[in-house]
């Protein structure tokens, strides 16, 4: 793996790869040899004309070249440039060019005897202080969480391309609708696509479409989901599920703007923005030879790490409160009760208290409040059934029998995960094989206890 890339710049921002510090990205274009040597140009956007003719943006006095030479237009993934059919020509190296993309340092020849140098000009973006305490659905008040929504509005309104980081359950989907709500494609559609709980076999059907008769079963044409998200935001979950054999042609889709549906000679374009989520490191992925170094770096244009709930113990109070309200319903936390909250390690993060929340408040009593018992119990109780060596035990007497089954299912199948991934070293396929169920099932289950896989 390199160790230094050139970085991948959509809508002129990116994250720096070393340090993460957003960057916003334009040219500078200096004549370095020829009669106007010295004269220079910052392009941020539009379009710059190039020529001896005075109605030119930039007039050369060269006269090798031509009247109206060179047209140079700021896109968002850098310039695009276009010799006018011209006399003499536009040469990038020893190559006579018609029309050129540049994402990064370039010279250029303009006739006879002008050389000119387009150089990337990076510059810090200044964030600022994020007044309020939501993004979106998304609610924080800590400075972790005040300094991620600072960085996504000013990614929000552009195109660029986001990977969202962070354990299961932090919200990663909730952000990704919110950047899609506070962008240009907002009245675009919001498609979501789990790449980890599609079957394998059915994963490139489901993103590329296929032609009637491509394959057995394919029995009417299907447009796919990334077709499906044209004009507006695909969202890509758990992407560090998507198996090699289909990366290259999803990094065609981040690299074109093209998809081809399986059973078709033909291309076609797609206007799409995409946010990535994964709970996985996919920069030790790619070392291990399991996901693509260019993708990628493809996918981490902009990256935005989400903080698990333990470290962000100030916003616990805020969310509960939140999640009552989406229940059209109120609660008071007491200082013992939210110094218990506090405490408790999350392991599902936000999720996790989404459910303790609703769980809560469906036992609250007849005086609407719900009690430290009712609240904490989600929390002891678990910890009391994977504890327990017996399979019931006295707490869950007073429990009904639905709920105090389910608790000990829940138990059994964390604890029955753990173990066996801890076995196979985190190699979900070998887990399913000796389990003798669907990898896809693990990946649920996966995900709904917030697990972490350890891969070492």
């Amino acid at each position: 793996m390199t160790n230094e890339y050139t970085p991948l710049v959509d809508g002129h921002l990116y994250t720096d790869a070393a340090t993460g510090v957003l960057k916003e990205r334009h040219f500078r274009l200096a004549v370095k040899d020829g009669p106007d040597k010295g004269t220079s140009r910052l392009l941020e956007h539009g379009t710059l004309l190039v020529g001896q003719h005075r109605n030119n943006d930039l007039v050369l006095t060269d006269d090798t070249i031509s009247r109206y030479h060179l047209e140079i237009q700021v896109r968002k993934t850098g310039l695009f440039i276009k010799d006018l059919e011209t006399t003499n020509g536009t040469f990038y190296g020893a190559a006579k060019v018609g029309t050129l993309e540049v994402t990064s340092a370039a010279q250029l020849r303009l006739g006879k005897h002008t050389r000119i140098e387009l150089t990337p000009v990076d510059t810090d973006v200044t964030l600022g202080a994020y007044q309020g305490d939501r993004f979106g659905d998304a609610v924080g008040s800590s400075d972790a969480m005040k300094a991620l929504f600072a960085m996504l509005s000013k990614v929000a309104p552009t195109d660029a391309t986001v990977l969202l980081e962070g354990e299961t359950g932090t919200g990663k989907e909730v952000i990704s609708e919110a950047i899609h709500q506070q962008s240009s494609r907002a009245n675009g559609p919001f498609v979501v696509v789990d790449c980890g709980a599609i079957p394998e076999n059915l994963v490139g059907s489901e993103l590329f479409g296929h032609r009637k008769g491509a394959f057995t079963g394919a029995t009417t044409d299907k447009q796919g989901l990334i077709k499906a998200a044209h004009g507006g935001t695909l969202f890509l979950d758990e992407i560090g599920e998507l198996s090699l054999e289909l990366q290259p042609q999803l990094l065609r889709v981040l690299e074109k703007r093209e998809i081809r549906h399986i059973g078709d000679s033909k291309s076609q374009s797609v206007d799409i923005r995409v946010i990535a989520a994964t709970n996985r490191n996919l920069l030790e992925m790619v070392k291990e030879g399991m996901f693509r170094e260019d993708l990628y770096y493809r996918l981490a244009v902009v990256r935005a790490f989400l903080p698990p709930l333990r470290e962000r113990g100030d916003d616990i109070a805020l969310l509960a409160m939140r999640f009552a309200d989406n229940f059209t319903s109120s609660f008071a936390l007491s200082p013992t009760l939210l110094e218990a909250l506090k405490n408790h390690s999350w392991e599902g993060n936000v999720r996790e208290l989404r459910n303790v929340v609703e769980r809560a408040l469906s036992l609250r009593g007849i005086d609407g409040q719900a009690s430290a018992t009712d609240i904490l119990s989600p929390l002891s109780n678990r910890s009391s059934a994977r504890a327990a060596t017996a399979p019931v035990h006295a707490e869950m007497l007073d429990m009904p029998f639905k709920e105090a089954k389910g608790l000990l299912v829940e138990a059994f199948e964390r604890d029955y995960l753990e173990q066996l991934l801890t076995k196979h070293r985190g190699n979900i396929s070998q887990a399913a094989n000796e389990a003798g169920i669907d990898r896809n099932y693990i990946h649920r289950l996966v995900k709904k206890y917030g697990l972490t896989i350890d891969r070492s």
